[in-house]
């Protein structure tokens, strides 16, 4: 039995294979990078005040901050889109899927930072965390609703206003009266 609401037939389900192919070849390559060991003489301290560190990658300059924000931002932006992809919903709610997917992205991150903790060379950065949930958010944001349209519009799904109620001229709309009897 199909879900209400998804993409018919054997489209929803090659849409869905590929979203769920391509989100664990993504969360593959983003552990592999995020969590091996650094070769450094020494690490900065932990960074738990929110935007410090975005702070100091501003004093450093605006090409140098742009590439460190823009990283921060980049890394896990792919899931705003391939999180709602393997779940292949056409009808879900544009805020339910905003909020799920950003807390899905905000949960994947923080992940991250407890399992970079037992990491040689990495730290924590709250920042970091920051970053990449606004990275998915934006992501989603500027993808997820313009493709979901397409998509609706292709299969006829576009939703529509209900046709006002047609009355014959002259003639009060009928209600139905119910009697109530002790």
């Amino acid at each position: 039995m199909q879900r209400q609401g998804s993409i018919g037939g054997s489209a929803a389900f090659r849409i869905r294979v590929a979203g769920s192919v391509l989100l664990v070849a993504h969360l593959a390559f983003v552990a592999w990078l995020m969590l091996r060991p650094l070769n450094v003489p020494w690490v900065m301290p932990a960074n738990l005040r929110p935007l410090a560190g975005v702070r100091a990658d501003l004093a450093l300059g605006w090409p140098e901050a742009a590439r460190r924000i823009g990283e921060g931002l980049a890394l896990l932006a792919p899931l705003g889109v391939l999180l709602p992809m393997a779940h292949g919903r056409l009808t879900a709610s544009p805020l339910a899927s905003l909020i799920r997917t950003a807390a899905a992205g905000a949960l994947v991150s923080l992940a991250i930072a407890l399992l970079q903790t037992g990491v040689p060379g990495r730290v924590v950065d709250v920042d970091s965390l920051l970053l990449n949930t606004a990275g998915v958010t934006m992501a989603h944001l500027a993808f997820v609703p313009a493709a979901r349209s397409r998509l609706r519009r292709r299969k006829g799904l576009e939703r529509r206003a209900p046709a006002p109620q047609q009355t014959p001229q002259g003639r009060p709309p009928t209600i139905p009266r119910v009697e109530v009897t002790p």
